[in-house]
């Protein structure tokens, strides 16, 4: 059995930030399930589809290059916003569950970020964060982010966008954003990059250290 950190949480939290720092600290390695949702809110929109059609999102989902997670182009708001919309789609999800199942066997071990790891991706992961922060400090980071990169909007729209994102994930009728009952909540509002990687740390590590214990001879 592979060991797998489960990080979930809401929009600019730094789950992924985290996520990625926690994989280098562990030598595990990463998984951006956001991204694999982006790169078909991506594919919609390069194919002129519509993202509130099923059918439209899954195609894109079935034809995703898994070697473009590190595109900038799916990094805007205008694809995480449809990233958001074409997860709500059953057919999407299950098209995308085995993936991420197969990569969190991987050795030896797995880090994985999202909104739904620890509750259906990976249940059973050996350890659970779920990283948040109130919606006005994630907009501020979010329009930071985008400001860095030319292209920000004003900072009262990212709130909206980021709180229209929070609703929309947490009523979706599949996989729901929502904490597992067995995760660790680190609330990131307070803290700068340093001090929520250096609290993740000290969250995840007696568990991933009790599995590792287990797997020696």
């Amino acid at each position: 059995m592979s060991i797998v950190i489960a990080v979930d949480g809401t929009a600019a939290s730094g789950k992924g930030t985290l996520a990625k720092k926690l994989a280098a600290h562990f030598g595990f390695h990463h998984l951006d399930s956001g991204a694999l949702y982006r790169l078909v809110g991506l594919g919609v929109a390069e194919a002129h589809g519509d993202p509130r059609s099923e059918a439209d999102a899954l195609e894109a989902a079935r034809h995703i290059d898994h070697r473009r997670c590190g595109d900038p182009a799916i990094r805007g708001a205008a694809v995480g916003n449809l990233a958001s919309i074409v997860s709500a789609h059953p057919a999407v999800r299950a098209s995308l569950l085995e993936y991420q199942r197969t990569f969190a066997r991987l050795p030896p071990g797995a880090v994985i970020d999202g909104r739904d790891i620890g509750t259906v991706v990976c249940p059973d992961a050996t350890a659970k964060l779920f990283v948040d922060a109130v919606p006005e400090v994630r907009a501020h980071r979010r329009w930071l982010e985008l400001s860095a990169a030319g292209e920000a909007p004003p900072e009262s729209e990212i709130l909206a966008d980021i709180q229209a994102r929070d609703a929309r994930d947490s009523n979706r009728a599949i996989a729901p954003l929502k904490r597992a009952t067995d995760a660790k909540l680190l609330d990131t509002s307070s803290l700068d990059i340093d001090n929520a990687f250096a609290r993740a740390v000290e969250l995840v590590t007696p568990a991933v250290e009790k599995a590792l214990n287990a797997k020696r001879p």
